[in-house]
């Protein structure tokens, strides 16, 4: 048995999972990450006093130890700095993804290692395995509504050799079931949504706490003028409403399907495959992480470009540069530079990368 810290968010899921491991016989605490309290007034909600609150009364009704980690300053650092320079140079990134390695697998794995903890667990909906040459690879979660396992895609084989993740193995009513069989005052509380660790906050209520908005053009995809924009980082390939601009086919919606940055130009079309900028099937993917083998070598891997889409075939080729190439057996729509591609083999994790550049 070992000894585990938890990274115990105050949620269902990784209360079951500190219940679980501590059932299995390992010696568990649990550790709150205090990654953002949002002091500086951002539109939204945060309930992270009350997050600290339910996670401590799970620690006590499972008698474990409990602790709250600072790790406020990091958080800024390597997620909201992150966040706001990928926006401002006119990519869109995926902070959920990078939190997972920096901060739960990062700077708390660290954390929980320099104490003489051995494994972090949390309530992540993926699975781990051991290969028979002893590394760690990551399955996708037993439920298929809940996997998690893209949010995992960016992870080394250290951090995944120092993961755990009970609830991946069971289906999220069982995962009710055992709050409730355990007692834990959290077995009702509903699942949190929004941004990792900022909670209900509008992605942009929070940008315009950061980036002030520059005005520009509204155009269709023959050049015409039909509307102003308030700055093109708040607005994302694909996105029907809030862009203010009527249809003039009924039925039919403008998305916006491209941006010219040079001119401070958003562009709007409509949802079709024919759009240009709006599908693609080829990319470039970069700051890859593999999980247990090299991206060295041509082959057909099922790529999901983003958390609700289904993965997809596509070849991979490598690049000289360390980065690969994705050719889509099917164009793909709404990829954008910023966003994280995971990579797999049927239902193992291969890794993963960001989109560079999409044709």
């Amino acid at each position: 048995m070992a000894r585990v810290l938890v990274g115990l968010s105050g949620g269902v899921d990784s209360s079951v999972a500190a219940a679980l491991l501590l059932e299995q016989g390992h010696e568990v605490a649990a550790g709150y990450m205090k990654n953002w309290i949002n002091e500086e007034g951002i539109p939204g909600d945060c309930p992270w006093e009350q997050d600290i609150e339910d996670a401590k009364a799970v620690a006590k009704t499972l008698g474990i130890e409990f602790r709250v980690i600072d790790l406020i300053d990091s958080y800024k650092d390597r997620i909201v700095d992150y966040l706001v320079e990928g926006y401002r140079s006119g990519i869109t990134p995926n902070p959920d993804v990078w939190c997972n390695r920096e901060m739960k697998f990062g700077v708390f794995l660290d954390y929980a290692i320099s104490q003489g903890f051995e494994f972090v667990g949390t309530g992540h909906y993926a699975r781990k395995r051991i290969l028979p040459d002893g590394q760690s690879a990551i399955l996708r979660g037993a439920d298929p509504n809940k996997d998690q396992s893209y949010f995992l895609s960016l992870m080394t084989q250290f951090q995944a050799a120092h993961a755990l993740f009970p609830t991946g193995e069971m289906l999220k009513p069982e995962v009710r079931d055992v709050a409730r069989r355990f007692g834990l005052p959290v077995a009702e509380k509903k699942d949190s949504q929004g941004i990792c660790f900022l909670g209900q906050v509008k992605m942009s209520d929070f940008l315009r706490h950061y980036v002030a908005d520059n005005p520009g053009d509204i155009i269709d995809t023959d050049g015409r003028v039909m509307g102003t924009h308030q700055g093109l980082h708040l607005y994302t390939l694909g996105q029907r409403k809030g862009h203010g601009v009527a249809s003039p086919r009924e039925g039919m919606a403008y998305v916006v399907v491209g941006k010219v940055p040079e001119k401070n130009q958003l562009v709007v079309g409509w949802d079709l495959p024919e759009t240009h900028g709006l599908y693609a099937k080829e990319c470039v993917v970069g700051t890859l992480s593999a999980l247990n083998e090299p991206f060295d070598k041509k082959r057909l891997v099922d790529a999901q470009p983003r958390y609700r889409s289904k993965a997809e075939p596509a070849v991979l080729e490598p690049l000289d540069d360390g980065k690969v190439r994705l050719t889509f057996r099917h164009p793909q729509r709404a990829v954008v530079p910023g966003q994280i591609c995971a990579l797999y083999d049927g239902g193992r994790m291969l890794g993963g990368g960001v989109f560079e550049t999409v044709a």
